[in-house]
């Protein structure tokens, strides 16, 4: 009986054994052919899965007979479900799959500030792009301006520069603010005087996407992007009209309200942008001055789009803002009586066009005109000194560019205007300046082969006050497989001396002397970047994006605000100012989870006459922590922890590490219709509550630095709904 037992046990081992199979897939990008690396293969009924190694290849090992939904994944693609029946009776071993890359990421990620429009991946200059849900959970918790959805970026820290105007600079790497360019649509909007106030003052809900490049970009843009550039990019009226509202109340008792309108009927096409922003004076440290001041801000942005025949088109821009902003005692601005009261008024009026005409000269060569112009007033009132100025520059292009199989072109003219005219302020020394710049540029961006993609620039700039700047740049990608990219880039860029720093907005341009351009040159630099990308996929559900980038950037002969006596002046030693560090970036996805994890290494100094220091109000060590549940079209909910290491102070002291917190939700009604609702610093951390921020008399005080929030914990929440 035993024996008939064995045998029967032995039979049935081998019929399972023969009704289970192994099967092989090879996984590939259907546009190049290249293998996909770390694809998830899954048979849903049964969970059985694997992972493709380096050559796309999958094995799926004993596969017991049936018919399954056989489901492959990889990050950035659509996702591919087929039936099979097993055992499958294939003529070629291993089965092969092409998939294709998803629409709506190769939508948000299309780069436009190195004018090739190129998807992100293909791009051999290292760029970051804010759009989509990020642009609009970052848009939630600053509803007015843009200072949040900057700082909260791995590298970039906003650097506040008034304890009571509120006013904000952006830094990045380390550097001053002065060393980035902003611009609007690929045109320079806020620079020199009219850089001030200006993260205060653009609201983001007509924004498409925000693209940050970091390092030397003076190729296509010229001077003064020499920590790098952030280019703020509108949304375009698409063939359904949209007409989207926000409306934001804060605990402070601040209010938010914009509207943005689209349409597009034929060759016509129209958008609409306005605003109205309102502080009110707020000061929860109780010392009497203001952390947000009382303010008004009115903005209105329209955009015409005519498509004048199929080969050219044109786009006509207008911006006009205006804002009254007060800040400083608290009691004064409520209308109190105060004997010699602190106050710092500031009010501005910004205009500003914007013109792109588009012409198609063939399938691949396409020739474009460009144009800008603005007016930017503004006057600092302080007791007791008045300083006011308007500032004129425009912006004006012609380029051409062609596009063969493996190569891309683009070479053009420009010429830069930027003239400041000072009306009240410093008598006897005006800080008047009237600088023209012209350029020429070309730039190159080149296949060689499946795995290396190389862009190299060349601009030359003439000033009559300056001299002529030779500009190369040259960038390499390697792209070994479709998990993991190698990027490394390189160039040089300068900086026309003007007095408009963050040292001396501090002071409000107050004793401040004139730059002689007959003394001074301008400020030149040298710097280079390697960014490495990884991206794996962990089975079906569990990605892992990780990014590192090691930057360095050299400032040869920076100018320096000194005081004399009682005055200032700007001096340029002979020295030189380095930033270096790294910035990793890791992104992981499980199921509805999202966790970034974000560090900044960044050690700036300054070396001046053999005399080295470290370069104030720089975190050297930064951590940013974001854990998001997100239910897509549905729900989101984030919790988010950033730390700040200890910052060196210009009236050398150190500040405090300090760690912000924050809770972040929205929820969605259908497809038109969401309520959101945002715990920032929900910790309350506040400079006041660890150091102080001024020294002397609440009538005449003395600021420090402003090295950590001075808001504290602020509620704010809202509606946001599409009419059309």
């Amino acid at each position: 009986m035993l024996k008939y037992l064995l045998v029967g046990i032995l039979l049935f081992t081998c019929r399972l054994t023969y009704s289970q199979t192994n099967y092989q897939a090879k996984i590939s990008d259907k546009d190049s052919g290249t293998p996909l690396v770390g694809a998830t293969i899954l048979l849903k009924e049964i969970s059985l899965g694997a992972v493709s190694d380096r050559n796309g290849l999958t094995l799926l090992e004993q596969v017991p007979d049936g018919t399954y939904t056989l489901e492959i994944r990889y990050l950035g693609y659509e996702t591919l479900r087929i039936k099979r029946t097993f055992p499958v009776s294939l003529s070629e071993i291993p089965e092969e799959f092409s998939l294709d890359h998803s629409e709506e990421e190769m939508e948000e990620l299309i780069v436009q500030s190195n004018r090739s429009s190129r998807v992100i991946e293909d791009v051999p200059t290292r760029v970051e792009i804010i759009a989509g849900e990020e642009l609009s959970e970052k848009g939630n918790m600053k509803p007015g301006d843009i200072r949040m959805l900057l700082n909260e970026s791995t590298g970039i820290q906003t650097q506040q520069t008034s304890a009571t105007s509120y006013n904000s600079s952006i830094r990045i790497q380390g550097l001053d603010g002065k060393y980035t360019q902003l611009l609007r649509d690929g045109l320079p909007l806020y620079a020199g005087y009219s850089s001030g106030l200006s993260l205060m003052q653009i609201a983001p809900l007509d924004l498409a996407q925000v693209e940050v490049i970091k390092g030397a970009s003076s190729t296509l843009y010229g001077g003064g992007a020499i920590a790098g550039l952030v280019n703020l990019i509108s949304k375009s009226p698409q063939e359904e009209p949209e007409l989207s509202v926000m409306l934001n109340g804060t605990s402070a008792l601040g209010l938010d309200a914009s509207a943005f309108y689209a349409t597009k009927k034929g060759k016509v096409g129209t958008t609409i942008f306005t605003s109205y922003n309102k502080g009110t004076a707020y000061d929860p440290a109780d010392i009497g001055l203001t952390a947000i001041p009382k303010f008004d801000r009115w903005t209105i942005n329209p955009k015409f789009f005519w498509d004048i025949h199929p080969k050219s088109s044109l786009i006509l821009g207008l911006n006009l803002m205006k804002e009254d902003r007060l800040g400083g005692n608290l009691d004064f601005i409520k209308g109190k009586e105060v004997s010699n009261p602190y106050f710092e008024k500031n009010t501005t009026d910004r205009i500003s066009t914007s013109l792109n005409y588009h012409l198609q000269l063939n399938e691949a060569t396409q020739f474009e005109v460009k144009n800008s112009y603005s007016y930017y007033d503004r006057s600092i009132e302080i007791p007791d000194f008045l300083f006011s100025g308007k500032q004129y520059s425009s912006l004006s292009e012609v380029n051409i560019s062609t596009k063969g199989n493996k190569s891309e072109w683009i070479g053009g003219l420009n010429l830069w205007t930027d003239q400041f005219i000072q009306k009240e302020g410093n008598e006897g020394s005006p800080l008047d300046y009237n600088l023209n710049t012209y350029g020429a540029f070309v730039q190159n961006l080149w296949n060689a082969s499946e795995q290396w993609t190389f862009e190299t620039g060349f601009r030359l700039d003439y000033q009559k006050e300056y001299g002529v700047f030779p500009l190369p740049k040259l960038s390499a990608m390697f792209k070994p497989t479709d998990a993991l990219t190698f990027r490394l880039g390189g160039g040089l860029g300068y900086k026309s001396p003007t007095v408009f720093t963050e040292d001396a907005e501090r002071i409000h341009f107050q004793y401040i002397s004139p730059i002689d351009p007959g003394l001074f040159e301008a400020e030149k630099s040298s710097g280079a970047n390697l960014d490495l990308n990884y991206k794996v996929a962990f089975g079906e559900e569990l990605s892992l994006v990780v990014n590192t980038l090691f930057f360095y950037t050299s400032i040869k002969n920076p100018l320096l605000l000194t005081p004399t006596g009682s005055n200032y002046e700007f001096q340029q030693p002979t020295g030189n100012m380095k930033t270096k560090g790294l910035e990793l970036n890791m992104k992981w996805n499980y199921k509805d989870f999202k966790l970034f994890v974000g560090y900044t290494f960044a050690d700036v100094h300054q070396q001046y006459n053999d005399i080295k220091s470290t370069y104030p109000l720089v975190a050297k060590h930064r951590i940013n922590n974001v854990l998001m549940y997100e239910k897509h079209e549905n729900f989101w909910v984030g919790l988010e922890a950033y730390y700040f290491s200890p910052q060196q102070l210009n009236d050398g002291m150190e500040g405090k590490s300090y760690w912000i917190v924050g809770l972040m939700s929205e929820k969605k009604f259908g497809e038109f219709f969401s309520i959101f609702l945002n715990f920032e610093n929900f910790l309350d951390t506040r400079q006041t509550r660890f150091d102080t921020i001024y020294t002397g008399s609440i009538s005449n005080p003395d600021f420090r630095d402003i090295y950590a929030p001075v808001d504290g914990f602020v509620i704010n929440g809202g509606v946001k709904f599409r009419l059309l």
